[in-house]
């Protein structure tokens, strides 16, 4: 038990005893022993005056000099102490004065001395009434309720009420017949137990991240540059605003902690203003900072309540700031940094153990120097990762190399990057692992060479757009779209996801049918969702027969003509703010909207396979299917007589192994089970096979 407020709780009772010698010479009925139905005035006098067995020996008069002096400006003036007890710090920190401080220590005082209860029994004429009364604590304060200075330090605004330190009940009474009662949590502050969070805030999630050692920024990134700034401004509420959510809020957690405070994180489910108060008493109780990220849908009363302290407030989301969350308190609001290309070197450091300070382990599974295997920053340019989530990712890659026991790789590190940059698109869209790469797709030299050029403008486009500034105004994003055309079966689904392998991301396909909707205006939000999920996360966007979506505007003749031409228009405003990488598929390029061909950054037509390029697919195909010692000059023959897309030589190919497989497990494909699948697809087709051995031609 912290002995300055024992000290206090002594000096309280040598005025409490002062009180009662009065009260008992100036009552002709203190020796009733009815008086408080059984509390007689001899008997609260000995109360006052013999000291419980848990009491402290009587310290100074005024409970105020104890561990520092306090200086007091009128009955509402700030408390300064030079000392650095409990008491003084509470008042520096919530702006009490002394007057606010006597009335909180006659509140406290139950909490601590249970032979309070009896005493202010009998000092409100009524034992069932054990608590300190407005009207109790500012006569034990010296003054009374008359005062209209001394009431106004029970108004919800002042310090006392404002800071979440004392609650007056009974609002059906008079005022100076209203109880006090302190918080359990500031009686634990004021008892020297900080050791857990209000319940409160446990029950809301929120969490308490201790100080930590050591210097911070050295990197001199933008994010470190910002959150070293936040954490050097002192009190200021900021309102963060971020396109990937916790790029920037996790740097600014760090610099706040390397700054010597405690951090309170909160990740609420919905505004509560309650919860705001709370929260900000048990900042100013610690000295800690607040990080609220993200926000609820309805911020403004968790705003409001948290800009009415004097500590540091961090609000982040991706969302504009409201000037009607703070109407009273400003709002410093800041556009993050955000991910203008992940740091390299920050990225060497961390997988090679040098700075990866994971919270709870301090071994490093893989502490070798990695990029010497593989191109490093190329492996990392797509992901558009801050400095914490670096840390993140590069610690599951290397748990990742741990588990697996062998070394480092580019996959490790590409995975744990996916793990921390992950969209929530499961709804809407199809998640597809890529398995594939350049080597598995057979196409001719000018697509493929635009491929590739794709891939390098994912990677590169931060330094093209943001670095070199060729990113024109208007609010224009740094996104990549690109429109693959071609017939059936030619390969495009397969490119997109030949790209997103190569580029280390997951691809998405759209389910259309959980995007477009009946109802006006439903398919845009729904698209909006979509796009602004994939504008903050790194994967790569399929619109798989785009041309559904994406198709021409037409002549307003109807109602319907009007709504579709306005789903036109919003996806062309879009895709200019668009961030992410997208891949529009269409078999019928004519259908698309020629507005939209400026907006796309490339257009890749995949042409029906020649021979030359079948013969490669049905190889590619074939790679590992037993097949009999004859069959390669029969697949040229194939190849040259069956005209057939990628798409359906594969789907001849599954058919003829499907055909071997049913004879036996050491059968293998022949001559016949080609031909068979080959045929079937152009069955499937609609189209005309003359014989057994080859297709009709006109």
């Amino acid at each position: 038990m912290s002995g300055e407020v024992l000290e206090l709780v002594a000096a309280l009772r040598a005025r409490a005893a002062a009180l009662v010698e009065a009260r008992g010479a100036d009552d002709p009925t203190a020796g009733d022993p009815l008086r408080g139905l059984y509390v007689t005035g001899e008997t609260a006098l000995r109360i006052a005056t013999a000291g419980g067995p848990e009491a402290a020996p009587a310290g100074p008069s005024d409970p105020y000099e104890t561990g520092g002096t306090v200086q007091e400006s009128g009955t509402g003036g700030t408390v300064q102490a030079g000392g650095t007890d409990r008491p003084a710090a509470l008042a520096r920190a919530f702006g009490l004065s002394s007057l606010d401080l006597s009335i909180l220590l006659a509140a406290l005082a139950p909490e601590v001395d249970r032979g309070f209860e009896a005493l202010y029994g009998y000092l409100n004429d009524d034992v069932g009434r054990r608590r300190a009364t407005v009207g109790l604590a500012l006569d034990l304060a010296g003054t009374g309720p008359a005062a209209p200075a001394a009431r106004d330090r029970f108004h919800p605004s002042a310090p006392l009420r404002a800071g979440g330190l004392l609650h007056v009940e009974d609002e059906d009474r008079p005022l100076p017949g209203r109880a006090l009662r302190v918080p359990e949590r500031v009686v634990a502050h004021l008892l020297g137990d900080d050791g857990r969070l209000d319940p409160v805030l446990t029950g809301a999630g929120v969490e308490l991240l201790a100080p930590v050692d050591g210097p911070y920024g050295e990197e001199g990134g933008a994010d470190e540059e910002l959150a070293a700034r936040i954490a050097a401004a002192g009190p200021i509420t900021v309102h963060l605003r971020e396109r990937v959510p916790g790029a920037t809020t996790d740097t600014v957690v760090t610099a706040l902690r390397a700054s010597g405070r405690p951090v309170l994180r909160h990740r609420p489910g919905a505004g509560d203003a309650e919860t705001g108060r709370v929260l900000l008493r048990e900042a100013r109780l610690r000295g800690a900072a607040i990080v609220v990220e993200p926000l609820p849908a309805d911020p403004g009363p968790l705003v409001r309540a948290l800009a009415a302290g004097a500590t540091t407030v961090v609000l982040a989301g991706t969302e504009a700031p409201d000037p009607a969350w703070t109407p009273a308190a400003p709002l410093v609001c800041l556009e993050a940094p955000g991910a203008a290309g992940a740091s390299v070197e920050r990225w060497r450091r961390e997988l090679a153990g040098a700075g990866a300070g994971a919270e709870g382990s301090d071994a490093d599974p893989c502490s070798e120097p990695v990029g010497d295997a593989f191109d490093l920053a190329e492996a990392v340019a797509p992901y558009r990762l801050g400095g914490e989530q670096i840390r993140r990712a590069a610690g599951a890659a290397r748990a990742l190399a741990a588990f697996e026991g062998g070394a480092l790789t580019r996959a490790h590190v590409q995975r744990g990057a996916r793990l921390v940059s992950a969209p929530v698109l499961d709804s809407r869209a199809r998640r597809v692992r890529p398995a594939v790469g350049f080597a598995d797709i057979v196409l001719p030299e000018e697509p493929l060479s635009l491929l590739h050029e794709l891939t390098g403008r994912a990677r590169h486009r931060n330094r093209v757009l943001g670095e070199w500034r060729l990113r024109t105004g208007g609010g224009r994003g740094r996104g990549v779209v690109a429109l693959f055309a071609g017939e059936s079966g030619t390969g495009k689904t397969l490119g997109a996801e030949v790209v997103s392998g190569e580029l280390g991301l997951d691809l998405y396909v759209v389910d259309l049918s959980a995007v477009v909707d009946k109802y006006v205006g439903e398919t845009e939000k729904n698209l909006e969702r979509i796009f602004a999920e994939v504008d903050r996360t790194d994967c790569v966007l399929l619109f798989d027969e785009a041309d559904a979506v994406f198709g021409k505007r037409s002549e307003v003749r109807s109602s319907h003509d009007r709504y579709a031409n306005l789903e036109s228009a919003y996806l062309l405003q879009r895709l200019e703010a668009f961030d992410g990488i997208a891949v529009l598929t269409t078999n019928l390029r004519a259908n698309i909207d020629e507005a939209f061909t400026r907006r796309l950054d490339l257009v890749v037509d995949f042409p029906f396979p020649d021979p030359a390029q079948r013969l490669a697919l049905w190889q590619a195909c074939l790679t590992g299917v037993p097949r009999a010692e004859d069959l390669t000059a029969e697949i040229k023959a194939v190849a040259e007589e069956f005209d057939l897309a990628g798409g359906a030589i594969r789907s001849a190919a599954i058919t003829a192994a499907y055909l071997a497989a049913s004879r036996g497990p050491t059968a293998t494909v022949t001559a016949d089970d080609l031909r068979s699948g080959a045929r079937r697809e152009y069955l499937k087709a609609g189209r005309l096979v003359t014989d057994a051995s080859a297709p009709w031609s006109p």
